[in-house]
């Protein structure tokens, strides 16, 4: 009964096209060059990625931007964007170094966690870097109906956090996010 409910609801979320805002979190690079529109103007490779795996998913994507790994600006930054995406993805700070402080600053804006996510993420990246992937700290949770997701940097990480988690339950995530 329940592998037949979640199938429903993987049914009802078909076909849906969402609207999504990317953040890419980087002092480093946010200093050599400044507030940038595009990926392609800061070397972006990470946010790149993002755009395109959510735009060949069928995907609209609403913004970009590159921001300094600073509590207030990633918070200022995903509460603009709350109002007009469905989605947000952060690329960058989620390490384990003082100056990371991407985890921190979203997860006291989340009204529900999605524990799963940084499980499954850590799980998949253990078989293919081994035990470092303990050193991630991705997460995902839900704020209001706009789904958010904290990535690490590193292209490789966001390739498999879209391609193996993401992609293929965002519309299910967001089903539930929109629920009543």
């Amino acid at each position: 009964m329940r592998r037949q409910r979640s199938q429903t609801h993987h049914k009802a979320a078909v076909n849906k096209r969402y609207q999504v805002g990317v953040i890419s979190i980087s002092t480093s690079r946010f200093a050599k060059y400044g507030s940038v529109k595009a990926p392609e103007e800061a070397e972006d490779i990470s946010g790149r990625i993002i755009i395109d795996l959510l735009k060949s998913a069928g995907h609209k994507f609403y913004s970009y931007a590159l921001i300094s790994d600073e509590a207030e600006s990633i918070i200022v930054s995903v509460k603009a964007l709350l109002s007009n995406t469905d989605v947000v993805i952060t690329t960058g700070g989620t390490g384990l170094a003082p100056r990371d402080v991407t985890i921190e600053a979203v997860q006291q804006m989340l009204q529900k966690e999605i524990p799963g996510f940084g499980e499954l993420f850590r799980s998949i990246s253990y078989d293919k870097i081994g035990s470092s992937a303990m050193l991630t700290r991705a997460t995902s949770g839900i704020i209001g109906n706009t789904a958010i997701f904290c990535l690490p940097g590193s292209p490789n990480a966001v390739t498999l956090a879209m391609e193996a988690l993401i992609l293929p339950e965002l519309q299910h995530i967001l089903l539930h996010a929109s629920e009543q």
